[in-house]
């Protein structure tokens, strides 16, 4: 899953008929965009830069580590529960 806002729907009963698919509704999608004025949804990485004070930095890994859990693992689930 993409995890974006529109839905992308596609296929086909062969591998390429499938490709041909994606690649047609893909195109689709942004052409429907561009109509829209509004920039294509792009699915996120994962990955998110965090800059903290050194002394916040250091609580949340004491935090981390006194439940046994790594410094990522903690507050992506302090981030799960908040949203």
């Amino acid at each position: 899953m993409l995890d974006l806002r529109d839905v992308i729907t596609f296929q086909g009963k062969s591998t390429e008929e499938i490709e041909q698919a994606f690649r047609d509704s893909v195109d689709d999608y942004l052409e429907f965009c561009e109509k829209r004025g509004e920039e294509p949804d792009k699915p996120l990485s994962g990955r998110l830069m965090v800059r903290l004070p050194p002394h916040l930095h250091r609580r949340v890994y004491v935090a981390a580590r006194r439940e046994g859990k790594s410094l990522n693992q903690w507050i992506a689930e302090k981030l799960e529960k908040a949203s």
